[in-house]
């Protein structure tokens, strides 16, 4: 859950830019059917399995547009629903719950599906000791959303951006002229309370990273052999992180490893939507 000085400082703008997104100047069904408030309320309907997430976003939509606007939730967030279920009812003037119903359920249906997805690869996991990891392939301006809805499906969160942590990737270790090289320039420039994470693609890369003293290394699209006699040359001296098309399918084949981490972009770019409706809107009289 965001706490409130979170919410406002890094949240509302975002949403208040979805809200303008979905109205230039006026909604004009809504001021069509509604020319006046009128008290209303409407049901919050699950529509599928899975797990829910996004439901303090979900509210703020409509609290931001009127601060007057209630909700009541029968689930809370990481709650396992099924299709059928009522969560929760929105009460308020109709015609903001109107105007407000795409923009709330686009955040709700999307960051659902999310946890639902990284809840489903996480179970592949359970078990071992192996720490489920996102990545920064996010839609734009929605990656606070996104990475909160991996935590929730039971993922954890790698960097947040550019400025949270060293990650030599490929074009860094070309632009430095190797993997020695660009380790030796990040601990020059990096502050000491930063760990140091190199992606290599092959064993030569690998022994480089060892011997310039990487803190992570993270073995890219690597075959299932090489990534196992990478992991015996580097033998506890770094943690290790697998990447590189990662999904279900793909898990279960790295089990046996012994790594520290595994990332998958698809837990949030490949995550399908879950359906959730808002239904049964009437005035309250």
């Amino acid at each position: 859950m965001y706490d409130p000085i979170t919410l406002k400082l890094n949240v509302d703008h975002l949403i208040e830019g979805a809200l303008k997104e979905d109205i230039t100047s006026e909604d004009v069904t809504t001021n069509s059917v509604m020319p006046e408030g009128k008290p209303g309320q409407v049901d919050l309907i699950c529509k599928e399995d899975g797990i829910i997430c996004g439901l303090q976003v979900f509210e703020r939509v409509f609290t931001l547009l009127d601060p007057e606007t209630k909700v009541e939730f029968f689930v809370k967030d990481g709650d396992e629903v099924k299709k059928g279920m009522l969560m929760g009812k929105v009460y308020g003037d109709i015609r903001v719950l109107l105007s407000g119903e795409r923009t709330a359920l686009n955040y709700l249906q999307r960051m659902s599906g999310i946890a639902t997805y990284t809840h489903s690869v996480a179970a592949l996991l359970e078990g071992s000791p192996i720490k489920l990891l996102d990545t920064r392939k996010t839609t734009p301006n929605n990656r606070i959303f996104e990475k909160y809805s991996v935590r929730v499906g039971g993922g954890n969160n790698h960097r947040y951006n550019l400025s949270d942590g060293v990650l030599l990737k490929d074009n860094h270790i070309g632009a430095a002229g190797g993997v020695k090289e660009a380790i030796a320039l990040a601990k020059k420039y990096a502050p000491f309370v930063r760990k140091i994470e190199v992606e290599v693609e092959n064993l030569d890369m690998v022994s480089e990273a060892i011997e310039a003293g990487a803190d992570i290394i993270m073995l890219d699209n690597m075959d299932h052999e090489t990534m196992k006699k990478a992991v015996e040359m580097i033998d506890h001296r770094a943690e290790i992180e697998i990447s590189g098309n990662v999904t279900k399918e793909t898990i279960p084949q790295i089990l046996d490893l012994g790594v520290d981490f595994v990332s998958s972009g698809a837990l949030t770019h490949s995550a399908p939507i879950m359906d959730i409706s808002l239904k049964n809107l009437h005035v309250v009289e």
